[in-house]
């Protein structure tokens, strides 16, 4: 059935096609998601809201594949509370102090 890769998304007078995320093999994927997070920046600061919402619902599509597909991605711990919190107490430290042993 012609189409049948496509997600039609329809909310407050937005129109949005696209090639859904579950239909895309991993490579196609990630260009999708590199592609949106290069874009983001300037859509949040002069897009018109069609546009940003639009940009939202997109990304969270791909996104959410993503992370349907990992699960168990790897996780910097850098990136968690615990690793900003150690971030927040070096900095709080100086600079020249030792960190703990």
């Amino acid at each position: 059935m012609p189409g049948t890769d496509r997600v039609t998304t329809e909310r407050l007078g937005c129109h949005m096609t696209g090639v859904d995320p579950g239909r895309l093999d991993d490579q196609q994927l990630m260009k999708e998601l590199e592609a949106i997070h290069r874009t983001r920046h300037d859509t949040l600061l002069h897009g018109s809201n069609d546009a940003l919402h639009a940009h939202n619902e997109r990304m969270a599509q791909l996104e959410g594949e993503y992370l349907r597909r990992h699960p168990r991605r790897l996780v910097a711990p850098g990136r968690t509370r615990a690793g900003a919190r150690e971030r927040e107490a070096a900095s709080a430290a100086g600079p020249g102090t030792a960190g703990p042993s």
